[in-house]
């Protein structure tokens, strides 16, 4: 029973990768609008379009993290 609901938490945590994967398509959407409306700021853009890239990306690396603590951390007491 135990191992079940391990498996099922640390496959619901994965679906962070989504949402971060989603984050980033945002990111990058909204740096092409905003240079094609103003151009003279592209380089200024792209400065704050890569700050929530990154922003964004540690979100995703967050979410293996939790996988790997609710699969190999939290142990039933028969295993020892």
């Amino acid at each position: 029973m135990l191992e079940g609901a391990k498996s099922i938490g640390a496959g619901a945590a994965t679906i962070a990768s989504a949402g971060a994967a989603i984050g980033i398509g945002n990111v990058f959407s909204s740096l092409i609008h905003s240079v094609a409306r103003n151009p003279s700021l592209a380089k200024q853009s792209f400065g704050y379009a890569i700050l929530g890239f990154a922003l964004t990306e540690a979100i995703a690396s967050f979410a293996p993290m939790m996988a790997f603590l609710i699969s190999s951390v939290f142990r039933s007491k028969e295993e020892g």
